[in-house]
């Protein structure tokens, strides 16, 4: 079974994934969010065009603002 690492998680890998299904099955809701996949900084315009290698290393995260 080939897997990727979603924030240090296994996750099992599927042909033509993509970001947003990444994230629909981690159930990330926050709308501030910044990818990386492999190190590489992804555009949110590029979430459902990037498609997501096996063994690739994705890191999600969260960013917070306030005042």
């Amino acid at each position: 079974m080939k897997t990727i690492s979603v924030n240090g998680n296994s996750l099992k890998w599927e042909q033509n994934m993509t970001i947003n299904v990444i994230i629909g099955k981690m159930n990330y809701t926050f709308k501030m969010l910044v990818v990386k996949v492999n190190g590489e900084l992804i555009k949110k315009t590029e979430y459902d065009m990037i498609i997501i290698p096996a063994a690739a290393d994705v890191r999600i995260i969260h960013l917070i603002s306030g005042g």
